[in-house]
């Protein structure tokens, strides 16, 4: 009897894959493994340089386009040109001192899969393509998932080349100086379909336990940047009635927004989340009242209602600290992504070939955003994941079993080819 295709599946071949791309951008630690790869750095360069190699190795059609996005396609012969591809990957770039899993996996989990199909000789009836997108993380341009947003028509090619980093250089410079900038635009919208592989960055498949999880929902995604602005002041000759400090000020804003959301938990929607990830104070003396704080704002659930409800607080209680307080305050939300489904069919197909190879599923949502929430706008999309050890990303400490990144890369291979052969 012919091995199924997810036998075909070379667990050392993917293993070999991973550990290389991670010495690109490596940074010693005392445990684990850690990576900084930054869209146009030296260490891209070398990660999207080694993605090519690979491709190349299997016949693959290797296209760039403006925006760095890196495509190989495979048309087996017979294959309609002409057809919808079904599409996979992810991306290879990291946040400062990211693991060695994040992106990496559903990048070589997608090229893996399409040479398991030609080693099994298993001709699909549609295209294939394998995906690196560009600036997911949004580590050094954008707030991330740059790559997909123009790929989805979301954000122009123009625009996307004009951001900038902190020193003024832009991606398209970025891009030219690793020698990845292309021509065109990857369209998402001429994709059939779409499946992406992604670590868990939770622990909700470890503690199921489950060997892979099948994504439902991504949560919403808003960001927001608010000034609180007071007046600085020496500390030890300004009396207390005399102040405006926005430090004070700032703080109970901070906790407000913590309020608000447990409410919100509590009584509606239990994925919320809400996070004061950035407070920066100035001129941060110890012996000047703060006369400034900038707050970063991160925002997130399944449900975009109690998302804007989040932000309606927020914008009551800077009104209140301006009548109550003195101060003055400054508020903008640029990142701004309503939760998304995934679709029907991709979930389907995920529920069945998870079935017919005897992989231990869990259905959840991701709290994180990925490429595939852009993508999903443009196709129909799915999204896999891979267990997490103790639910760490992001950090050193980011780890997933080989025999899980095997094992999800075998459910990715099967749904792949179903779909691919509707």
């Amino acid at each position: 009897m012919d091995q199924q295709l997810h036998q075909y599946i070379d667990a050392e071949r993917l293993r070999t894959d991973i550990t290389r791309t991670a010495e690109f951008g490596t940074v010693p630690v005392e445990e684990g493994n850690c990576r900084t790869v930054l869209t146009g750095t030296d260490a891209n360069r070398h990660a999207r340089e080694y993605f090519v190699e690979r491709l190349d190795e299997r016949g693959l059609d290797v296209s760039i386009d403006s925006v760095g996005n890196v495509t190989g396609r495979w048309v087996p012969d017979g294959v309609d040109p002409a057809a919808q591809a079904v599409a996979t990957g992810s991306h290879l770039d990291s946040v400062i001192s990211g693991g060695i899993f994040d992106g990496v996996l559903g990048v070589y989990a997608g090229l893996e899969s399409i040479r398991a199909m030609q080693d099994a000789d298993r001709t699909p009836t549609r295209p294939i393509e394998v995906v690196a997108f560009t600036e997911e993380e949004g580590g050094r341009f954008s707030d991330g998932v740059l790559g997909s947003s123009v790929a989805i028509g979301a954000t122009s090619v123009a625009d996307a080349l004009a951001v900038t980093d902190d020193t003024g250089v832009t991606l398209g410079e970025a891009l030219d100086r690793i020698g990845f900038g292309g021509e065109g635009r990857l369209d998402a919208t001429e994709w059939d379909s779409w499946l992406e592989l992604h670590v868990e960055q939770g622990a909700r498949l470890e503690d199921a336990p489950a060997s892979a999880g099948i994504v439902t929902h991504i949560t919403g995604t808003i960001r927001c940047h608010i000034d609180v602005l007071g007046e600085a002041n020496h500390a030890g000759t300004t009396s207390m009635e005399a102040r405006t400090d926005a430090l004070t000020a700032a703080s109970e804003l901070a906790l407000e927004i913590e309020s608000t959301t447990n409410d919100i938990v509590e009584t509606d929607s239990d994925t919320a989340v809400g996070t004061v990830g950035q407070f920066d104070v100035e001129p941060g003396s110890i012996n000047v009242i703060p006369g400034a704080v900038h707050l970063g704002v991160d925002i997130r659930d399944v449900e975009y209602e109690s998302m804007e409800r989040i932000v309606s607080s927020i914008r009551h209680c800077l009104s209140r600290l301006e009548d109550e307080r003195d101060v003055e305050t400054a508020f903008s939300r640029p990142y701004d992504i309503e939760p998304t489904s995934m679709s029907e069919r991709c979930i389907a197909a995920l529920r069945g070939a998870a079935a017919r190879t005897g992989i231990d599923t869990l259905e959840l949502h991701s709290g994180a955003g990925h490429d595939t929430m852009h993508v999903a706008r443009a196709t129909d999309a799915g999204l896999i994941f891979a267990p997490s050890e103790g639910g760490h990303s992001h950090s050193a400490a980011e780890w997933t079993d080989w025999n899980d990144c095997a094992t999800t890369t075998r459910l990715l291979a099967e749904t792949l080819y179903d779909l691919a052969t509707e």
